[in-house]
């Protein structure tokens, strides 16, 4: 959530991550946590098809300022949206600071898996609307990485600015 507007309120500093976190609910300041400190995010199940969600937010974390690094196997070393799409996590030229999956809870667990095994860890992982899985979550948890399940940060990101709003 980037912006010049002098009433934005100011990052804050990443808080340490509970164990025991509730993923039922997420207060404003988790959330806003995560997206202010987020500048590069890579996005697992990207899409080249305008109609499917993973595309429209792709699109819309690039015009909000994020540098996005699409992943997705089978359209690897073409562009969507004018990013270079990559094959794995793995083959990403920098660490990122959130990995925002868009894959069912099942295989979500995997990407979970491949996230903890990366040598530079992210500061997040967020799941999309409709997709939760409580045991992966647990294990990113465990090394310290914050977790955002069943939500969307192209909702998440306008609605926090009317809630900050001056």
């Amino acid at each position: 959530m980037k912006s010049t507007d002098k009433c934005s309120w100011q990052p804050m500093k990443l808080q340490k991550v509970d164990k025991n976190m509730n993923h039922d609910h997420y207060s404003d300041d988790y959330i806003q946590g995560i997206l202010e400190n987020t500048k590069t995010i890579a996005l697992v199940g990207a899409s080249n098809k305008p109609e499917r969600a993973s595309f429209r937010v792709l699109n819309y974390l690039l015009e909000q300022g994020y540098t996005v690094y699409p992943i997705n196997s089978g359209q690897a070393g073409t562009e969507i949206a004018g990013a270079k799409v990559y094959a794995s996590l793995t083959d990403l030229p920098e660490p990122v600071d959130m990995v925002d999956v868009f894959r069912n809870s099942e295989a979500a667990a995997g990407v979970i898996d491949e996230v903890i095994a990366l040598p530079t860890l992210p500061k997040a992982i967020w799941l999309q609307l409709g997709v939760r899985n409580d045991e992966a979550a647990a294990r990113a948890e465990d090394k310290g990485i914050k977790v955002v399940m069943d939500r969307c940060p192209k909702i998440e990101i306008p609605r926090l600015a009317s809630v900050t709003a001056c």
